[in-house]
């Protein structure tokens, strides 16, 4: 299908989802969780077409973990759906009213934002998570995944599609763009007499990439290099616990820790009992001088305070003061997730206060930044910037507003 049309057919099935029932939304969300299960087979067997290309390119294992997906995963993407289904429709919410001296009745209500862009890479969890927020909050979808993901995205698309038609609504409330050339890519970047709002998902060359090109509004969602500070005042058991947990539990994601910041009171008890904990999963550790006089590691070279590795990487970096730390972590940070261990209260109060992120965390991993985790059933994107929406976009980040206003024959002298 061209571009053109798969785009006038988005904006055609807008006004049927704008005003859909909740009741119906829900009863489509339900129904689609339980179509994404009974063809689990068939998403995996597309899946599985897509993994042996990446394995064949010598894909990253960040970037294959990314990539694959398992029962567990497609069950995950149904849940994630039956959640969104369970939250309340912000659709025809008043957000406030009141009356001004004229008399007139004013009311601010959420609206959709109309058609949602999406363009990301090698993550199918993404296509299910997109229409279920989409499709809530009104909003039809039209998806551009990476050339990695094709089959994969392909047959999301196709369940979803067939369980729209089986309830009554227009198929084109999600579509997806087969050609993944990078010509299609710009040329859906300029769609912006039908969609009204693009969201890249994906590393930080791509999202440069969108920002820099499109001529419609675009949420940015930021890569990921995320920092935890252990302080002088740590619990250091719990300090390796969440450290291990935020760079191990899956690497390839953007809420994973890639740099570590440690007080230098506390290196020589904590480096040694962290890298032996790391050694399990066989993370590389590059450090700085004082890093690396407690423990054996690389050196680290200037641009790895900035990396996203989504890899079996961590950077290492030895501070004086707390200060210091969040000084060195609002120079190097993607505005995604920082995280404090301390029992110093005081300490994490600041921390929170003067560190520059979307997420902020006291004594927990920054794995939590999630749109499941944090209970918005899933996520569109953790945006990093700062206007219209931040951290996990839910539902209510699909969402604008109109004035409803109420007159009794006011006419303005």
């Amino acid at each position: 299908m061209l571009l053109e049309q798969i785009g006038q057919q988005a904006k055609e099935a807008e006004p049927f989802l704008r005003t859909l029932s909740e009741e119906k939304k829900n009863q489509v969300l339900k129904q689609a969780a339980a179509e994404l299960v009974k063809h689990t087979k068939r998403i995996l067997a597309a899946n599985e077409k897509d993994m042996a290309r990446g394995r064949g390119k010598g894909m990253k294992a960040g970037l294959l973990d990314r990539l694959l997906l398992t029962p567990e995963r497609i069950a995950g993407m149904a849940e994630g759906l039956v959640q969104i289904a369970a939250l309340p429709d912000p659709v025809g919410q008043v957000m406030k009213e009141h009356t001004p001296p004229n008399g007139l009745k004013i009311r601010q209500v959420r609206v959709p934002l109309g058609v949602v862009g999406i363009i990301y890479e090698a993550r199918p969890n993404v296509t299910a998570d997109a229409f279920g927020l989409c499709f809530k909050t009104g909003n039809a979808v039209v998806l551009r995944g990476g050339s990695d993901a094709l089959n994969s995205n392909q047959t999301i698309v196709e369940v979803l599609r067939e369980t729209l038609l089986a309830c009554d609504c227009p198929a084109a409330a999600i579509s997806i763009l087969e050609d993944t050339s990078r010509e299609t890519a710009a040329a859906f970047m300029k769609l912006n007499r039908y969609v009204d709002v693009l969201i890249p998902r994906g590393s930080s060359g791509l999202i440069a990439a969108v920002v820099q090109n499109s001529t419609i509004p675009v949420i940015e969602t930021g890569s990921g290099n995320c920092h935890i500070y252990v302080d002088e005042a740590a619990d250091l058991d719990m300090a390796a616990r969440i450290v291990f947990n935020a760079k191990t539990q899956r690497i390839g994601v953007c809420n994973s820790c890639e740099s570590l910041v440690v007080h230098e009171k506390v290196k020589d008890a904590f480096l040694p009992m962290l890298a032996q904990k790391l050694e399990e999963k066989q993370v590389e550790l590059r450090g700085d001088d004082r890093a690396r006089a407690v423990v054996s590691m690389k050196e680290a070279a200037e641009e790895d305070w900035g990396a996203e590795y989504l890899d079996y990487i961590l950077s290492v970096k030895i501070v004086d003061s707390i200060s210091e730390a969040i000084a060195h972590i609002n120079r190097y940070n993607t505005g995604h997730s920082e995280a404090i261990i301390t029992e110093d209260k005081a300490h994490g109060e600041q921390f929170l206060r003067e560190v520059d992120a979307a997420a902020v965390y006291v004594n927990a991993s920054t794995r939590f930044t999630d749109g499941f985790e944090f209970g918005f059933g899933a996520e569109i994107g953790i945006s990093t910037q700062k206007l219209h929406a931040r951290g996990p976009m839910g539902l209510e980040a699909l969402t604008s507003y109109k004035y409803e206003i109420y007159g009794t024959g006011q006419i303005r002298g």
